[in-house]
């Protein structure tokens, strides 16, 4: 099966709709984790003591990536059975309501432990959101790509991704710099209603986008899977391990944008709120261009070895960062940042898209990348709250941490060394191995 051409801008207009679709979700995602970090345990959480509170806050930030599996499962589903397009607009504005909703929470003062619970609701519908933004951007991205350049196109998305979370940064150091009384009374506030402003730019760009040839081939000739869940499973089990085994080194980046941004602002160091903030932004910043290059890369050698080169090279230098936050010396700390985060850690984000997508065929691809990446991300969420625990009861047991994300990085070395390497197979037979292995699925025509 041969896949029509995909008509010309459509590569271009598929990588944009997913990078401002990535930028919305991780905005809105990074935004909660900062405050979370920062300003939750005292507006949500004040009635606990101030390491407890902190606690609990973390662990909100964790609860969306609970929810994550759960979302993956139907938005999958769907994607696999109605196309890349419907789902990558659902996402878009379910997870515009539920930040803007967050905005808008009373606090605890106001309506007692009610406005915990709030909280939380609103962070599962988060966390569902995002399960199916990244698989469907990813997939439509892929399948609208060249076949030679599938790890540059498919980069945008998490290009996107650095993008929101460079937004979000920026946006939060002014509001940190102000004074105590309004930032915990309204200026906290203000980012998560920005975010309806990036929703409505990234409807207009994505409801205009076409579905991609490869889906309307696979619908139009065999058929889409009547039920996606059992022929990923029967035909893609283990491509699915390793997707969820690859999808922990996500650790690194929620150890590096949480829990290290609590750490180094905790009386331990006392690094100040926006200096550390600008760590990140800077980081990001590097990390805008160094995804693309990464992928560009493994267009020409293949995806495990850059893939290898960031997840295990994340595992080193996250002890030379957190060391850094320890001593106190932000040169140091800032210079570690961006090399941790910014050029290592982006040779796995940046490559990983194409690397997982390129495992499954169409008929199954948004399944397996969403249901691979959000059991895998749900751990990543929660590692913070982990992180929390094993560093002590002052919170200042960096090495402990430090290691703690180093093992998170093993099992993404050994999908990678398991996997085949997919950069040079044509488009429409991505998959095929794994299709021929298993008995043919039950199918359904569009």
């Amino acid at each position: 099966m041969s896949v029509p051409d995909t008509p010309a801008g459509q590569p271009k207009k598929a990588a944009m709709a997913a990078w401002i679709g990535s930028a919305l979700e991780y905005y809105d995602f990074f935004i909660y984790g900062s405050a979370a970090a920062l300003i939750f345990p005292e507006v949500f959480f004040d009635e606990s003591d101030p390491a407890t509170a902190t606690l609990l806050s973390l662990a909100t930030f964790g609860v969306a990536y609970a929810a994550r599996p759960v979302g993956a499962l139907f938005l999958g589903h769907f994607g696999d059975r109605m196309g890349r397009k419907k789902i990558m607009v659902f996402t878009l504005i379910l997870m515009g309501v539920s930040t803007f909703l967050i905005g808008c929470l009373p606090t605890r003062d106001q309506v007692g432990t009610l406005a915990p619970v709030l909280l939380v609701l609103c962070r599962v519908l988060q966390g569902i959101s995002a399960a199916g933004e990244q698989a469907s951007a990813n997939s439509m991205t892929l399948e609208h790509a060249p076949p030679h350049r599938r790890g540059f196109f498919t980069s945008f998305t998490l290009s996107g991704t650095q993008g929101g979370q460079l937004l979000a940064t920026l946006i939060f150091i002014p509001v940190a710099a102000l004074p105590e009384e309004q930032l915990l009374s309204w200026g906290w506030r203000v980012p998560f209603w920005l975010s309806i402003a990036v929703a409505v730019v990234g409807y207009v760009i994505r409801r205009k986008l076409q579905e991609t040839p490869a889906f309307e081939q696979q619908a139009a000739t065999e058929g889409v899977a009547k039920m996606p869940l059992a022929v990923l499973l029967r035909e893609h089990w283990a491509d699915v391990l390793r997707v969820i085994g690859g999808a922990l080194v996500a650790s690194v980046s929620t150890i590096f944008t949480v829990w290290a941004l609590s750490y180094a602002t905790s009386d331990a160091v006392g690094m100040s709120r926006s200096s550390m903030l600008w760590v990140g932004a800077l980081a990001n910043l590097v990390a805008l261009a160094a995804i693309p290059l990464w992928a560009t890369l493994s267009d020409r050698i293949g995806r495990r070895p850059v893939y290898l080169i960031g997840a295990a090279g994340s595992a080193l230098t996250m002890f030379g960062y957190l060391w850094s936050i320890s001593t106190g010396s932000y040169p140091l700390t800032l210079l570690l940042g961006i090399v941790t985060f910014g050029v290592v850690y982006s040779a796995a984000n940046g490559v990983w898209p194409s690397f997982y997508g390129e495992m499954f065929s169409t008929r199954v691809r948004l399944s397996g990348m969403a249901i691979g990446t959000q059991i895998g991300f749900a751990v990543a969420g929660f590692a913070v709250t982990f992180a929390a625990q094993i560093a002590g009861p002052n919170g200042d047991d960096w090495s402990a941490v430090a290691l703690f994300t180093a093992a998170l990085c093993v099992p993404p070395v050994v999908a990678a060394l398991s996997a085949r390497e997919t950069a040079r197979i044509p488009t429409e037979q991505l998959g095929e191995r794994a299709h021929r292995e298993a008995a043919q699925p039950e199918t359904v025509t569009a």
